[in-house]
């Protein structure tokens, strides 16, 4: 492998965007055979139960927290080369991007890296949904909103070595809380009658984020084009991707114009393999209204929070940035008020919360 990172034949930017189209198609088809989506484990959880939901979460955060934190331990991502952990961070934007993505999931259905798969699956909701969340999110970026964005993340401004979490804890820690979180997620599993094979799956989301750290880290170490490690997110590299496709002739290469159309046939290979390729579409009762206010929410939150719920949630989390389990933690907070609100409208004569959260 470390051969072929060096090698010249083809350049370096365009290994960034291989290894990103590969580590994509191992995510989708493992985030499609495993049914990895935060929203119904949040509504699971608020619901008040731990079940298979919930589970599969839990080894998809445990398992890439376990891996990439046995690689800082040995080097091979070192915390000054990876950007949660080397700049400063915002606790504002964490706090109230995060607030803002999981009430948008909830709406619309499942969260920014969910809608992809399942747009891969034939569901044209989720495709429609995906799109509102790029476009959102590239307004946040560089467009209308991102004087609103700029304000909000300037409110509470956190300094490198307070975002790196590694700072305040006992060597190893890391390692430890991702064992203990994968050996819930098999406690859980067991009791909700979920096989091994799921749970394997499920893992294997997890390791597809581990491996983007790793592949990344790699090509850096032997790139003669600056590259910074990275691995799965979706808000940035969807936004890049469109308006890479719209505005110009050609595609700047990168990990992330990689990932995203790999983590799509990922999907798509995986659902006709299992013969669950379906076309979905709006109907009457589907409510259109919800699911582009929902992934409004979600392209503003996401650029707000720094990532998505893969991209600050488990990509930012595995590495132990404050700022990206501030805005995880918020994500659940924010599902979960989204979610009280819908059944507390169902409670009162409106409509049903399974038809408001379709």
């Amino acid at each position: 492998m470390e051969s072929w990172l060096a090698t010249d034949l083809i350049s370096d930017p365009a290994k960034a965007a291989i290894g990103g189209l590969g580590i994509g198609l191992l995510f989708g088809i493992f985030a499609q055979s495993s049914r990895f989506c935060l929203r119904s484990a949040c509504i699971e959880f608020w619901g008040g139960r731990l079940g298979q939901h919930v589970a599969v979460w839990l080894f998809v955060f445990g398992s890439a927290l376990l891996m990439v934190q046995i690689m800082m331990s040995e080097h091979v991502l070192v915390s000054s080369e990876v950007r949660q952990l080397a700049t400063s961070g915002t606790l504002s934007g964490a706090a109230i991007g995060g607030l803002l993505f999981g009430a948008g999931m909830i709406l619309a259905r499942g969260c920014a890296s969910r809608l992809l798969v399942l747009s891969a699956t034939g569901n044209l909701r989720a495709l429609m949904a995906g799109l509102v969340v790029t476009v959102a999110a590239q307004a946040s970026l560089s467009g209308v909103l991102s004087p609103l964005r700029n304000w909000l993340s300037s409110l509470w401004i956190v300094d490198a070595n307070l975002r790196n979490l590694m700072n305040f804890v006992p060597n190893g820690s890391g390692i430890l809380l991702g064992g203990l979180i994968v050996a819930l997620a098999a406690i859980i599993a067991f009791r909700a009658g979920i096989g091994w094979r799921r749970g394997m799956l499920a893992a294997g989301v997890g390791a597809s984020v581990a491996t983007g750290w790793w592949y990344t880290a790699a090509l850096s170490h032997v790139s003669f084009t600056p590259i910074t490690p990275s691995s799965v997110t979706f808000t940035g590299p969807s936004a890049d991707t469109l308006m890479a496709l719209i505005t110009s002739p050609s595609i700047p290469l990168h990990f992330g114009i990689g990932l995203v159309p790999g983590v799509f046939a990922g999907s798509f290979l995986s659902s006709v393999l299992r013969r669950e390729f379906k076309v979905q579409v709006f109907d009457a009762d589907t409510g259109t209204l919800r699911y582009i206010v929902g992934a409004s929410l979600m392209g503003f939150g996401g650029m707000l929070a720094g990532g998505c719920a893969v991209g600050a949630g488990v990509t930012g989390g595995s590495v132990l940035s404050m700022t990206a389990w501030l805005a995880l933690l918020c994500m659940w907070i924010g599902a979960g008020v989204m979610e009280w609100m819908l059944r507390a409208r169902d409670a009162e004569g409106g409509l049903s919360a399974h038809a408001l959260s379709r």
